[in-house]
């Protein structure tokens, strides 16, 4: 069925750090918002993070409260769990058409209490936590997740009813529908963040098949203190590595995989990672395998500098070919760089690099246009790389190419300055 539109002043697409600083900054003058987020919860990829760099500041720290500002400001309305069909110009109004998926849990009356999820007797591998542990096939996404409301895995659930017998206010409805509803508003900013290419994309890696080979988002849960396992354990075998290797462009420039492009965080995310390893497994031997190190930014380069003074070590090759050695350890052959000589180095867990890839394709909107890297075009990418080729639709973060967080703030506040602009000028 689909309900009848919603009016707001913007629409914002995502409900990541780049939509929620968005999103805030035009509520705090005034502005009605509606947030429209793909996932159960609001936070985007940057509340999955351990810490951030150059500072080592915690990730969640910074992005919990912006979860919180969001889901209790009074111009905000979050949609969660929804995917955006469509957007239309309409009189000089944008109209988008939103479905939402259905939880099987009633939003309105969930109180997060976790009851269905202690009753629930299925366990299924908990993607939150990179595949390293299990979750209950009814349960609320993560600890710190907005809205605090479970979700119910249709495809797994054993309709034992014992969920819907403990919920002490009757949230839990097996027979929920999706909902087809649309969203008027005057502008739109578009923050849509990315996702990483899969490590099946790449044959000569062991296509995701090799053990103790694992992706720098999965080590990021590793290293949070409220990750799988509490400490950092290679999923293997459940034992401390004591050398590990990170391999940098695994995803990134290379025409194979269609991803010619740099993903521009991944150098310095490894050198964040490499650090952490270091002082929590001061014993452990860390190589950083690249191909050129991008420190572009404020203290990149003395953050790289101060990894290598701590004893990680880089060397300046791209593995040609990643297979399984004995004991469950990973090989690692590749080209010197100095002496041109072919080397075979076993190392206990493998960090890849994999590349930033558009979190969505833009289909459904006509005038939205695209680069040929797949991300959102903006017209000035240079003075104005909010604008995208759509009046009053603008764009930030992610959605526009591959960045770090704090550009990605940085373009979020001016994508809701231009869009602050737009509307002012609309009135």
């Amino acid at each position: 069925m689909t309900a009848r539109a919603e009016k707001f002043d913007a629409l914002v697409v995502g409900g990541g750090v780049a939509g929620l600083s968005a999103a805030l900054s035009l509520a705090d003058q005034g502005k009605t918002v509606a947030v429209v987020e793909k996932d159960a919860s609001i936070g985007g990829a940057m509340i999955r993070l351990s810490k951030v760099f150059p500072t080592l500041d915690c990730a969640s720290c910074i992005t919990t409260p912006k979860m919180a500002a969001a889901a209790h400001h009074e111009n905000i309305r979050l949609f969660t769990f929804c995917d955006l069909l469509s957007l239309d110009r309409q009189d000089g109004k944008v109209l988008a058409k939103v479905h939402k998926r259905p939880r099987f849990v009633d939003e309105a009356k969930c109180i997060g209490c976790r009851k269905c999820e202690y009753a629930c007797p299925v366990y299924l591998e908990d993607p939150e936590q990179g595949g390293f542990t299990a979750k209950k096939a009814i349960s609320i996404p993560f600890g710190n997740a907005i809205p605090q409301v479970a979700v119910l895995d249709a495809q797994s659930c054993a309709l034992c009813g014992k969920c819907a017998r403990v919920c002490p206010t009757n949230a839990v409805d097996y027979l929920q529908q999706p909902v087809d509803f649309e969203i008027e508003a005057r502008t739109v900013i578009m923050a849509t963040g990315f996702s990483a290419n899969a490590p099946q994309m790449k044959p000569e890696y062991g296509q995701g098949r090799v053990e103790n080979v694992i992706t720098a988002l999965a080590m990021e849960r590793l290293l949070a203190p409220h990750g799988p396992y509490m400490r950092v354990l290679r999923p293997g075998d459940g034992k401390e590595p004591g050398s590990i290797a990170f391999v940098q462009c695994a995803g990134s420039r290379d025409k194979t995989l269609g991803v010619p492009y740099c993903s521009r965080v991944c150098c310095m995310a490894a050198v964040k990672q490499a650090m952490l390893l270091s002082g929590a497994l001061p014993i452990a031997d860390i190589t950083v395998y690249y191909m050129d190190i991008r420190a572009f930014g404020k203290n990149h380069e003395q953050f790289f500098q101060n990894a290598r003074a701590m004893g990680i070590e880089f060397v300046r090759a791209k593995p040609a070919r990643i297979f399984q050695g004995e004991d469950l350890n990973v090989v690692l052959r590749y080209e010197d760089q100095e002496t041109g000589a072919i080397v075979e180095r076993e190392h206990e867990l493998v960090v890849l690099s994999l590349g930033m890839t558009p979190h969505w394709d833009g289909r459904g909107i006509a005038g939205l246009h695209r680069a040929p890297d797949g991300f959102l075009q903006s017209p000035a990418p240079k003075t104005a790389p909010a604008l995208t080729t759509l009046p009053g639709v603008f764009a930030a973060g992610a959605a526009l190419g591959p960045k770090d967080i704090v550009d990605t703030i940085v373009e979020a506040d001016a994508a809701a300055a231009e869009a602050a602009t737009w509307l002012e000028g609309a009135e």
